[in-house]
């Protein structure tokens, strides 16, 4: 890590904002990345209740380049942004901030993130079905990014929450050209979907530490040929990998659409590549730690 002495008042500043923050990887993730490159910049973690006041403080300070957004600011942060894509406000939330001379961009990089990974993955999408299982934040940004970026057959959407349901199919039948079915998740709705589905995601915390024996599909609803992504990477492994590895199918992990969102933060934080190994193994050795 970079030695104070070197923090000058060139130093760009990045940070997190979030509550809470203190699990948050991407300092750590981040300040290695700018290390590697020879960078002047510096990221921070910091717990922000008042986001109205945090935004303008950053607007102000002329150092304070980029911003990542966290759980339960992602929809706030947008009212006080001066530009968001066309794509970003169909999906809802944002999670990354940048300051150009005190205006105010926002963009969301989980969507483009698990778009790569099932793309590095070798996954092809057009003609595909693909079941949702959760309709929260982390489902509406990769729905849009998928149904905007590739010819799906279609998304088929299972919540246990009916009014979130309605309204993410309601908007992705408003602002996509795929076509969307819901259904109210449960045992029955989960096997019926399966059988039709080519890509099952997993946007639920279903499966996470601590309770990493669980898992909403079970093993006989698996079919040859399918491909299993759980966004969750705590554990790196989910119950719902290990079972859909153990039966023969291509699975994806959450790390590495986790290292992809920050990867494009980075890029958009700096103008510069991303050190893509350097970020990966910091991420895995404090996972396996």
């Amino acid at each position: 890590m970079r030695e104070l002495t070197a923090i000058s008042t060139g130093t760009q500043v990045c940070a997190i904002i979030g509550n809470p923050v203190s699990h948050s990887l991407s300092p750590a993730i981040h300040n290695a990345a700018f290390e590697a490159m020879g960078l002047n910049f510096v990221y921070v973690a910091f717990r922000v209740e008042d986001v109205k006041s945090a935004l303008a403080g950053m607007r102000a300070l002329e150092n304070f380049r980029g911003m990542s957004v966290t759980i339960p600011h992602k929809i706030e942060t947008m009212k006080y942004m001066d530009e968001i894509s066309p794509l970003d406000r169909h999906i809802g939330s944002i999670n990354t901030v940048i300051n150009e001379k005190g205006r105010l961009t926002g963009l969301g990089t989980d969507g483009p993130g698990a778009l790569k990974a099932i793309r590095d993955a070798g996954v092809e999408l057009d003609g595909k079905s693909v079941l949702m299982l959760g309709a929260g934040g982390a489902s509406r940004a990769i729905a849009f990014t998928l149904a905007q970026n590739a010819d799906l057959r279609e998304i088929s959407l299972l919540d246990i929450d009916r009014d979130m349901i309605k309204q993410l199919a309601a908007d992705l039948d408003a602002g996509t050209k795929t076509r969307i079915r819901a259904d109210m998740m449960s045992d029955a709705s989960i096997n019926s979907n399966m059988k039709g589905a080519d890509l099952i995601i997993n946007c639920t915390p279903v499966g996470m530490h601590p309770k990493e024996d669980s898992s909403l599909v079970p093993v006989g609803c698996f079919r040859p040929g399918q491909v299993v992504f759980d966004v969750v990477y705590t554990p790196l492994k989910t119950r719902l990998l290990k079972d859909a590895e153990a039966s023969g199918l291509k699975i994806i992990a959450g790390v590495d659409m986790f290292i992809n969102q920050a990867i494009l933060q980075f890029e958009r934080f700096t103008g510069v590549n991303a050190p893509e190994g350097v970020m990966r193994r910091v991420v895995m050795e404090h996972l396996k730690s």
